[in-house]
């Protein structure tokens, strides 16, 4: 990957290390054991992705209360802008869906993984 930014593999770790509740669910119970390869704590440009799938260019983001500060949202604005500039598709999932409706979350990001895969792979028709 271009945009990999080793500097920020020693945090990445610390991160993995040290998930939230909310990480741990999805992690544990539904992202690790997805037959799409996802990855957890990945370093892009300058940013630290939660959870990342190469094949389908997406990163799945999880926001707790910080996330919704002026600053937290100016912050996640322009991390979200530099992740779509480099063609990955960014969502963001609230820590409380995480806990109200874990099965509608995994199938959210069960569908815009395979949407992505599916227009990834489509075969373009000449007019």
């Amino acid at each position: 990957m271009e945009n990999y930014n080793s500097k920020l593999k020693n945090n990445a770790r610390v991160l993995r290390k040290n998930m939230t509740k909310e990480e741990k669910h999805l992690w544990y119970d539904f992202l690790r054991d997805y037959p799409i390869k996802f990855t957890r704590q990945k370093p892009i440009g300058n940013y630290i992705a939660d959870f990342y799938c190469f094949r389908a260019k997406l990163v799945v983001e999880l926001d707790g209360s910080q996330h919704y500060s002026d600053t937290g949202m100016t912050y996640d604005s322009a991390r979200n802008n530099y992740m779509e500039q480099t063609g990955l598709k960014v969502i963001r999932i609230s820590n409380l869906d995480i806990w109200n409706n874990f099965n509608g979350v995994c199938e959210y990001i069960d569908k815009i993984t395979k949407s992505r895969l599916n227009r990834k792979n489509a075969i373009p028709i000449d007019d």
